[in-house]
């Protein structure tokens, strides 16, 4: 018997007709071909091949991209799931080409495809596939119909492996300025997945750390434009009448007493004295508070993601600055 003589009752010619031609042998089975029938038509010369283990191209002749991304997630989503995190996702440079990257190498060009798993699973590399395990992953984006990690999240996943400064740079910078996703949201995974001492990595974070500093001082300053709030006293520093420096602050509303911060603290990497840095911002907060001061502070993700609910807050805090006790006359100086 050959491969052209089916051992299942129905003929393979139904299989042509999938959208994709890959397919786990588990499904096979589950379409009346036998494991004696893939065996003979994945021999060598024959019309299938066994592209990963456990799943089968279905034709002659290289996979195409498309067929090699979803032979990665069906040779994933084999034996228990956890429920977070789901069967894994595509990350690294395959993940940054599908975002449309283009500094990423094309999905032809790439040797390996990286796959982000919960740290869970028990699957190993294998062949052109690289398992990437992550303690905390974040939610897919759907791409193409493909699960993909977030730019951000693919960024340090590829920038783990590359140690061409040049092409970092292009890749960090591009992810950025191209509107993919924020500079703090690069600099939060580069430090979770500790990068941010890598000579070339430190570098070109300096610069979208300044970047991204610009951008969400920008959107501070639309935020109390568009919603109709008093315009404050930008970027000043306070003091006490003939009395000490009290410290800088990037809005001040001194006819309201209310005082605003943005908070950088987990987007930025962290200053070689972090604690004296952040003990000094304590009690900068503590110190102004007493004089009755109101100090908000926002974090750029929520300036980005919740501009309604922090105009809110902001509004809530002037308008109700009567109820309050004044607050000490500071001297306001420009930083």
């Amino acid at each position: 018997m050959t491969h052209n003589t089916p051992l299942s009752p129905r003929p393979l010619s139904h299989l042509r007709d999938a959208p994709r031609q890959v397919a786990t042998l588990r499904s096979l089975r589950s379409r009346g071909v036998t494991a004696g029938t893939v065996q003979e038509r994945c021999r060598p010369g024959g019309p299938w091949q066994l592209l990963l283990p456990g799943v089968c191209l279905l034709h002659p002749g290289p996979a195409t991209s498309e067929e090699r991304l979803h032979a990665v997630l069906l040779w994933a989503d084999r034996g228990p799931v956890p429920a977070q995190g789901g069967p894994g996702m595509i990350t690294g440079m395959a993940a940054l080409a599908l975002h449309g990257l283009t500094s990423a190498p094309g999905l032809r060009a790439l040797e390996h495809i990286d796959l982000l798993v919960p740290r869970t699973r028990r699957l190993r590399s294998t062949g052109w596939v690289r398992v990437v395990r992550g303690q905390a992953l974040p939610h897919a984006e759907q791409v193409t119909g493909l699960p993909v990690a977030p730019v951000a999240r693919a960024l340090a996943d590829a920038v783990a492996r590359i140690t061409d400064e040049v092409l970092v740079r292009r890749l960090l910078t591009e992810a950025v300025r191209g509107g993919h996703c924020e500079a703090q949201a690069v600099v939060e995974e580069l430090r979770r997945a500790r990068l941010l001492s890598r000579p070339q990595v430190a570098d070109v974070v300096g610069t979208l750390t300044a970047e991204g500093r610009a951008t969400a001082e920008g959107r501070l300053y639309d935020l109390v434009r568009s919603h109709h709030l008093p315009q404050p006293c930008w970027h000043v520093d306070l003091r006490l009448p003939a009395g000490p420096h009290l410290g800088g602050v990037d809005a001040y509303w001194p006819e309201h007493g209310v005082a605003l911060e943005l908070d950088w603290r987990d987007t930025e990497p962290a200053p070689a004295d972090a604690d004296a840095h952040w003990a000094e911002c304590a009690r900068k907060r503590e110190t102004l508070e007493r004089l009755g001061v109101t100090v908000l502070h926002v974090t750029p993700e929520k300036l980005r993601n919740n501009p309604e609910q922090q105009a809110a807050v902001l509004r809530t805090a002037l308008v109700t600055w009567d109820e309050r006790d004044p607050a000490a006359h500071l001297v306001v100086l420009p930083q």
